[in-house]
């Protein structure tokens, strides 16, 4: 953790917010983790507020890690060494919101993780360091998040080490295909069985454990967590554009997480 090799002056995250069936207000999981380390926490509302509250504050970098709004460039501008972003892609490859969803959904073989210097566009800045992952062939969204957050935080560790020693971070401008994502909207979990096998795969793979790809099943609404192109032995399969999919886990309204094949049997479906 960063709290191991920098001494951190305060830990930024988004408020508390509502969670569960109870709907009981809940601190993030980086809250948690900073008051576990009795570190200062803020969860400013007002991000040009808050510039203002830490302007006096003697620190020399900041790093941001998908917290989920625009810091405005009076902030950016604050630590004397600049402001890192830890960011699950090959940058400029898979700029914005949904980096890792849209990598899964290409099919891509491969992704990364890049930490760069912010500036005042959306993930534009240069590049201090990055480095190559594979993705494994049936890795999901959440599996693939871990691993990446494992990999940025080892990542952001050398970083500022470096920073330390050299009085600066290293920087290159980004260059490459540049691919800009978007924030996930509900029509985009609806999978269509008249798609390939392989981008119904993707599509599972992309959004799992959560949101979860929607599908219809035997006129039931279900959120599928893994499937796979069918090998022509499983014994409940879902024909498609080019073949058939065998659905490994659903979730079925008011039931748990079940296999394909429970589902099919509950449903008397095979």
């Amino acid at each position: 953790m960063v709290a191991d090799r920098a001494e951190l002056l305060g830990v930024v995250t988004q408020p508390d917010r509502p969670a569960g069936r109870g709907q009981r207000l809940t601190a993030t999981p980086v809250k948690a983790a900073a008051i576990e380390r009795a570190l200062p926490v803020y969860e400013p509302r007002n991000l040009r507020q808050f510039t203002s509250e830490v302007r006096a504050l003697d620190f020399d970098v900041f790093v941001v890690a998908s917290y989920g709004r625009i810091l405005p460039s009076e902030l950016i501008a604050l630590p004397e060494l600049g402001a890192l972003n830890v960011h699950p892609s090959l940058l400029p490859r898979y700029r914005g919101a949904t980096p890792i969803q849209a990598a899964l959904l290409a099919g891509d073989g491969e992704t990364g993780v890049t930490l760069m210097l912010m500036d005042e566009g959306m993930d534009t800045g240069d590049v201090v360091v990055r480095e190559r992952v594979a993705i494994g062939e049936d890795e999901t969204y959440g599996e693939l998040h871990d691993r990446l957050a494992r990999i940025g935080a080892r990542l952001l560790g050398e970083a500022l080490a470096r920073a330390e020693c050299e009085g600066a971070f290293p920087r290159a401008p980004q260059s490459g295909e540049i691919i800009v994502t978007r924030p996930i909207a509900k029509g985009d979990l609806e999978l269509d069985w008249r798609w390939t096998a392989q981008r119904i795969v993707n599509h599972v793979r992309a959004y799992s454990p959560q949101p979860a790809a929607r599908a219809m099943l035997a006129n039931t609404p279900v959120k599928i967590l893994r499937a796979h192109v069918s090998s022509g032995s499983e014994e409940f399969v879902i024909p498609c554009g080019d073949g058939a999919v065998a659905v490994d886990s659903l979730i079925a309204p008011d039931h748990r997480p079940e296999s394909g094949v429970e589902f099919a049997r509950r449903m008397k479906l095979v």
